[in-house]
């Protein structure tokens, strides 16, 4: 079982599916800070994920938050160092016994990586219960509301050796990234999802996103280029902030289009993306990164770029 999983101590921890994130029963991880209800809401952090939970689910907005906290300090992931900065907020319908639902929020970037919906179901029909179809059909829903557009993922459902419980997992894959974007798992009446692609591996990870949903596909945001996009360096050689970016996006340009106005090329985008998603991979999968294996990956990685930079938003915003 454990050599299916993806994301390391992230995927480890979704399948203890506690109030706060478990993983330190399963590594050892820096001490959680408690947060009040009170802090939660004026956290910056904690009122971004509130806000993401309401839009998708607004009838949490009656829910209690029953449990929170922060986690802050470095965490050992093979030969690198991982520095975990994470909130995690738990919910629950009031009176305790129904619908729960637990977020872990990226503190530095303010992205959900982790959603664990426990109840959701009637106890008489819970998902364990349900065909692989039906069990699809609630974690695209879910996957579909918390991050939008599970259309464009592959999905593969599989159930796992687990003589103690029945478990299934759920890959959804986009041939742009060589991981699994989401990884879920379903026990119980639980579903556990952790979102692979944009969780930080270390200082140089891309994934620092400063803006989400730069395109959007069928009316909702499309994060599927986000990971590329948010590029320091991108945006110091365009010359554009974050924000400026989105919005040049959203009038129906494509980033080629947005360099050339400012006279850059092309392969200028492609190489200073390419060499920023490069060195993050080759570091978290601890490779030495030297002049020939950075080119190589870069070379392995510009036909990943092309559609996306290339690409017109479906929708004008």
């Amino acid at each position: 079982m454990k050599k299916r999983l993806i994301g390391g101590i992230v995927a480890t921890a979704i399948l203890i599916p506690a109030a706060a994130f478990a993983a330190s029963a399963v590594i050892d991880m820096p001490a959680r800070t408690p947060m009040t209800t009170e802090q939660v809401k004026v956290d910056e952090v904690g009122k971004s994920t509130l806000e993401k939970l309401y839009l998708a689910y607004p009838e949490t907005k009656s829910f209690e938050i029953i449990d929170a906290s922060n986690v802050q300090g470095d965490v050992s992931k093979g030969k690198n160092v991982v520095n975990v900065n994470q909130t995690s907020i738990v919910l629950q319908e009031k009176g305790g016994t129904g619908k729960k639902i637990t977020l872990h929020t990226n503190g530095s970037t303010g992205e959900i990586e982790h959603v664990i919906q426990e109840n959701w179901e009637p106890k008489e029909k819970s998902l364990i219960t349900l065909t692989d179809q039906e069990i699809k059909t609630k974690v695209n829903d879910l996957i579909d509301k918390m991050y939008g557009n599970v259309e464009q993922y592959k999905v593969a459902i599989e159930q796992m050796e687990n003589p103690n419980q029945k478990t299934w997992m759920l890959n959804y894959t986009n041939e742009m990234f060589k991981e699994p974007v989401y990884q879920v798992f379903v026990q119980d009446n639980t579903i556990s999802v952790t979102k692979i692609v944009g969780i930080p591996t270390g200082p140089d990870t891309p994934s620092n996103i400063k803006v989400e949903g730069l395109f959007s596909l069928n009316g909702k945001p499309d994060y599927s280029a986000d990971n590329f996009l948010n590029d320091e360096k991108l945006f110091a050689l365009l010359k554009i902030s974050p924000t400026e970016l989105k919005q040049e996006l959203a009038k129906g340009k494509t980033v080629v289009e947005i360099a050339a106005s400012k006279n850059v090329s092309k392969q200028q985008v492609i190489d200073v993306i390419a060499e920023t998603q490069s060195r993050a991979q080759l570091q978290g999968d601890g490779v030495p990164i030297s002049e020939h294996s950075l080119k190589q990956m870069m070379k392995a990685i510009e036909p990943k770029l092309l559609p996306i930079i290339e690409h017109k938003t479906e929708t004008k915003w």
